[in-house]
C-alpha cells in the first residue's frame, strides 16, 4: 500500500490515508454494515458484500468511486448488520450516499485529509517507510 502511495502524485501520506479509506473493509465499517474494521473485514470475508452487485470476498478490494457497495440479499437479516445500521448516523461521512431501502451505498470520491476523523500523523509513517 505505501509502495502506490509513494508513486501516486500528491502527498504520500495524503495518498495513503486515502487508499486506506478506499479499502471495502474500510468503507463497509464506514457506511455503518460493520460496528467495527474487523467485523467489516469478517462479513467481506465471509461473503456478506457486494460490490456493484457482484460479490467481493477480499477485504483490500479498492473500492473506486461511484461504485456501490452493499449487504447481499441473503445476509440483509443477519443480527450484526442490523444491530450496526440501528441508529448510525449515515450523513457522517461526506464521500458516502446511504441509500437505507437497499442497504447499499455509493462511495462518491476519496475523502480528504481534513475529512478523515482518524488521529494519524501520516507523515511519521511516510519516513518510517522512507528508510
Amino acid at each position: 500500500m505505501f509502495e502506490k502511495a509513494a508513486k501516486s502524485e500528491g502527498i504520500t501520506g495524503e495518498v495513503l490515508l486515502q487508499n486506506l479509506e478506499s479499502r471495502l473493509d474500510n468503507v463497509v465499517f464506514r457506511m455503518g454494515i460493520a460496528p467495527t474494521r474487523a467485523a467489516a473485514r469478517q462479513l467481506v470475508g465471509h461473503k456478506h458484500i457486494v460490490v456493484d452487485g457482484q460479490v467481493v470476498n477480499i477485504p483490500s478490494y479498492s473500492v473506486k468511486p461511484g461504485q456501490v457497495v452493499g449487504v447481499r440479499e441473503k445476509s440483509k437479516s443477519l443480527e450484526v448488520i442490523e444491530a450496526s445500521l440501528a441508529g448510525f448516523n449515515h450523513s457522517k461521512y461526506a464521500w458516502i450516499e446511504w441509500d437505507e431501502s437497499s442497504k447499499s451505498g455509493k462511495f462518491l470520491h476519496k475523502p480528504e485529509r481534513e475529512a478523515i476523523p482518524e488521529n494519524i500523523k501520516e507523515q511519521l509513517i511516510v519516513e518510517l517507510y522512507s528508510k
